[in-house]
C-alpha cells in the first residue's frame, strides 16, 4: 500500500491525508512567519539535531557542494539561508569571499556566534529574503542554498533571484531534501521522517512538529526533477543532479549562460 501511494515524484492525495496537518506549513506568504517562528524555536539545537537525523552525514554534503562550486580564490560568493552557517564557512576555506543571507535572527545570531570563535571575519552576514534579495543583477561568481529553497513561500522565486544575482557563467548550487525514485527506499525514507525525526523535535525543542514539518513541506516540493527543469528553463547550463542517500538528498549544480 506504501509503495503504490509513493510511486510517483507527487505524493499522492491519500497519503497526505494521513497525517495531521502541521503547524508550521501554510500555503502563501504567510508561510514566511511560520517558518520564521519554527526556525526561532529550534536555532539553539538545529545544528545537534542534524547531526542525529543525518548521523553526521550533511555535513560531508554540504562538503560536496562546496566541492561542486569550484570555488577560485577571491570568488564573491553567496549563500542564501544560510542557517547557522556551515556551508559559508567551507565556501570561505575555499577561497571565496562569502556574503550570507537568512532571514531568520536567532539562525543568523548563532552563525555570527560560530564565525567568532573561529575566526571567519571575511564572512558579511546579513539578514534578509531569499526572494527579494538587495544584490545588483551579476554580481556573484557563485550562488548556493542549502536546505532553504523548500522553505520558501515560493521555491521558484527563490530560484529566480539566485540566477538574477550571479554573473554569467556563475554556478549555482543547491542542497535539498529528496523524493527517491525507488519506491520501496521512497516508502521508508518518508517513514523516518514521519515517525522517528519528530521525535528529536520533541525532546530537544519540545515540539514534534518542529521536525515533523520536514516531511510536510517535502510533499510540496518538487525536488530533483522539478528544480533541474526550473534551473534550464530560467537559463542554466551543465544542469546537474547529485543523488545522495539513493535520492533522499539531491544537490543541483547549473551555470548562469
Amino acid at each position: 500500500m506504501a509503495a503504490d501511494l509513493l510511486s510517483s515524484q507527487t505524493v499522492s492525495p491519500a497519503f497526505i491525508s494521513l497525517a495531521m496537518a502541521n503547524p508550521f506549513y501554510i500555503e502563501g506568504e504567510q508561510r514566511a512567519d511560520k517558518v520564521r517562528d519554527l526556525f526561532s524555536r529550534i536555532a539553539r539545537r538545529y545544528d545537534l539535531i542534524n547531526d542525529l537525523q543525518s548521523f553526521g552525514l550533511h555535513r560531508r554534503w554540504k562538503q560536496m557542494l562546496v566541492n561542486l562550486a569550484q570555488v577560485k580564490s577571491g570568488d564573491l560568493a553567496l549563500d542564501l539561508c544560510c542557517g547557522t552557517g556551515d556551508i559559508a564557512f567551507a565556501l570561505a576555506k575555499a577561497g571565496a569571499h562569502v556574503t550570507a543571507v537568512d532571514f531568520s535572527e536567532p539562525m543568523l545570531d548563532v552563525a555570527k556566534a560560530r564565525a567568532q570563535r573561529n575566526g571567519f571575519s571575511q564572512i558579511a552576514f546579513q539578514q534578509g529574503d531569499a526572494q527579494q534579495l538587495s544584490f545588483p543583477s551579476g554580481t556573484f561568481d557563485l550562488v548556493s542554498v542549502g536546505y532553504g529553497l523548500r522553505n520558501l513561500p515560493s521555491w521558484r522565486a527563490g530560484l529566480v533571484e539566485m540566477h538574477r544575482v550571479a554573473r554569467v557563467g556563475a554556478r549555482l548550487l543547491v542542497l535539498e531534501f529528496g523524493k527517491p525514485d525507488n519506491a520501496a527506499w521512497r516508502a521508508t525514507y518518508f517513514a523516518y521522517l514521519r515517525f522517528a525525526v519528530p521525535i528529536l523535535g520533541r525532546i530537544f525543542c519540545g515540539d514534534s512538529a518542529t521536525h515533523g514539518y520536514i516531511l510536510e513541506s517535502l510533499k510540496h516540493y518538487p525536488a530533483q526533477q522539478g528544480v533541474a527543469d526550473a534551473m534550464r528553463e530560467m537559463g542554466c547550463r551543465d544542469v546537474r543532479i547529485v543523488n545522495l542517500v539513493g535520492g533522499a538528498m539531491s544537490i543541483h549544480c547549473g551555470v548562469k549562460k
